[in-house]
């Protein structure tokens, strides 16, 4: 395309969302490599690069093979990444990385959260409960997902044991919110500050886990979509932040609190694939390599992830209306091994997938 400024991004990480973004790269006519291990689900469509991402060096031999690097977990370890050409900056993944740095960041910037406190002690923890009082969850500041790093605290009997339960590493301890929804909104932005948002998506989990996301979101309204906005306009200003943003809230009365954010494609985007003119996959790569963005308009679109195992080709071919995503993992419990997504509009086929996915709800 002519608009292409950039032919190679290399992806720290080679899993389901490098393999996403290597299928929006050759779409767009840019090359998608990954830094990964043999295995790892994106080699099925992209060029792999056998790197130990603990590794500086290697990773900086791999970024020296690319235009541009980006990030597919929001984990990666600070000291890889430093001296590297990377979208987002490594202050924004840094940030987003620690629970605590995230948690004060939003409120610097006038975004609420839910009430906090730092805890690296029992003596901490339990000043804390004093504080926030209880039911409370305590989270391990780094490297919690999908519902692990965190113990739900509900009575004082379980302060004794809850650090040692999360490995006895610095945590914050997060009080409990009365939330209407759960929401997610999902923005790119370019190298010239240019700025889209996709529409507020309403997000369903289950053991931490997202089982349903659901666009737009049914409660919203044009305030509630424009508040959104202008808080993740305040972050990714002031983070001068490059590619997609993905923040989650909790909708409470007329307003919005920050729970996370992640810097990097999202989960509760894949839906866009099929139901937005351009997809979150693309936009990042749009945004990372210069170009242009694409347009979000978009249509009602519902997608379920496949948690465990991916149902089998000929069930999701019964359902002509189903869009279906498999990853190419190996069955295991508790893991994403694909997605599936619909038209908002065929209600009878999403809830009868929805019940077959979760016949625990």
């Amino acid at each position: 395309m002519s608009d292409v400024k950039t032919s190679r991004v290399g992806v720290l990480g080679a899993g389901q969302l490098a393999l996403m973004l290597a299928e929006a790269g050759k779409r767009l006519g840019v090359e998608v490599i990954c830094a990964g291990q043999p295995g790892d689900c994106a080699e099925q469509v992209a060029t792999l690069v056998v790197v130990d991402l603990n590794d500086a060096e290697q990773v900086a031999a791999f970024a020296k093979q690319v235009d541009v690097v980006t990030i597919e977990s929001e984990n990666t370890e600070m000291f890889v990444l430093e001296g590297l050409n990377v979208h987002p900056n490594a202050r924004a993944i840094g940030i987003a990385q620690d629970r605590l740095l995230e948690k004060r960041f939003f409120n610097e910037n006038g975004i609420g959260c839910a009430p906090f406190a730092q805890v690296d002690s029992t003596e901490d923890l339990q000043r804390a409960v004093a504080e926030l009082g209880l039911p409370s969850i305590l989270k391990t500041r780094r490297m919690g997902y999908d519902g692990k790093g965190q113990v739900r605290l509900e009575s004082s009997g379980d302060i004794a044991t809850a650090l040692a339960e999360v490995g006895n590493v610095p945590c914050i301890l997060e009080g409990m919110v009365r939330f209407r929804a759960e929401v997610s909104l999902i923005a790119a932005r370019g190298t010239t500050g240019e700025i889209v948002f996709y529409p507020l998506i309403e997000n369903v989990h289950r053991e931490g886990i997202l089982r349903r996301s659901t666009v737009p979101f049914a409660g919203a309204t044009a305030e509630l979509q424009e508040l959104a906005e202008t808080y993740l306009r305040k972050i990714l200003e002031a983070l001068e932040y490059v590619g997609v943003l993905a923040v989650e809230f909790f909708v409470v009365n007329r307003g919005l609190l920050a729970n996370e954010m992640a810097p990097r494609v999202h989960n509760s985007g894949h839906w866009t694939i099929e139901g937005s003119a351009t997809s979150q996959f693309e936009n990042h790569l749009r945004a990372i390599a210069g170009m242009e963005l694409g347009a979000t308009t978009s249509e009602p679109t519902v997608m379920l992830n496949c948690i465990g195992e991916m149902p089998s080709e000929v069930e999701t071919a019964s359902t002509a209306a189903l869009h279906r995503h498999d990853y190419g993992k190996e069955a295991r419990a508790g893991r994403k091994v694909g997605h599936i997504t619909f038209a908002a509009s065929e209600r009878e086929a999403i809830g009868r997938w929805y019940t077959r996915l979760n016949p625990e709800d």
